[in-house]
């Protein structure tokens, strides 16, 4: 057995399709499972780590590499109606009951998250399929008639915090969804969204966008805290732009 059909035999057991186990393993879209399936590759050692991180139940030696066992021995073995069953050594299966149960709406997407301290990496690797999925991700409710990319950031700083309703505070998370850059060409709708600006040399800011020269491509930047000033950025400087849908969690501090 190939090491594509290793995880399509642990998706079809588990009663999943390519979409479904894509968010099932943490992963914002089904381009990695739908590639390594169709295209018959070889799954990545972050891919089999985030399949045995949900699925605890199956070998991660046997899914990289076909060695050894299908299934790890002390693991759960069925779910039904909140009823788990564990196998132990003896070959008896002892029935429990979890106050967690399976999410299965599609309202949720697994979302990868750039903490404040991950920025740095994230300039260098937001192009590498494989640097997003060692991301850590949240569950979030997206607007599924949306497509396109997803993600989280972790605000830093009170740039945008002037105490009110308005603000983004130091620490909040905030889903962001992408602006094709096909669109920057075109007028940016600055009065129905914040952005998040990806920099390519200073970094990511979270801004209120109060103009836009579409002819020489440069967006001025703008803070709700007064005590930072507006500044220009040409948007050949800038490696992704995002809308700020919403504020995901924030920390109740006082």
């Amino acid at each position: 057995m190939e090491g594509w059909e290793r995880v399509q035999y642990i998706m079809e057991a588990e009663g999943y399709n390519k979409n479904s186990f894509s968010v099932a393993i943490g992963i914002s879209n089904n381009v990695t499972i739908t590639r390594i399936i169709n295209e018959k590759r070889n799954p990545s050692r972050a891919t089999c780590q985030k399949i045995i991180d949900r699925f605890p139940q199956y070998s991660f030696d046997w899914l990289f590499s076909g060695i050894g066992n299908i299934l790890n021995e002390g693991q759960i073995v069925s779910i039904k109606s909140g009823e788990e069953r564990v196998e132990t050594e003896n070959n008896t299966n002892i029935p429990f009951m979890s106050n967690a149960n399976r999410l299965e709406t599609t309202g949720f997407m697994n979302v990868p998250l750039v903490h404040i301290r991950a920025q740095c990496g994230y300039l260098n690797g937001y192009g590498d399929e494989g640097y997003l999925e060692s991301l850590p991700s949240l569950p979030v409710i997206v607007d599924r008639t949306y497509h396109g990319k997803y993600m989280l950031f972790e605000a830093e700083g009170d740039s945008m915090d002037d105490g009110s309703k308005d603000s983004i505070c130091d620490g909040d998370i905030v889903l962001a969804r992408e602006v094709n850059r096909d669109l920057w060409r075109y007028k940016l709708h600055i009065r129905d969204w914040y952005f998040i600006i990806v920099h390519r040399t200073e970094g990511i800011a979270i801004k209120k966008i109060v103009d836009h020269d579409v002819e020489r491509g440069i967006i001025t930047c703008h803070s709700l805290n007064d005590m930072f000033r507006d500044y220009k950025v040409h948007l050949s400087e800038v490696a992704e732009l995002y809308n700020l849908i919403k504020i995901v969690d924030r920390s109740a501090r006082l």
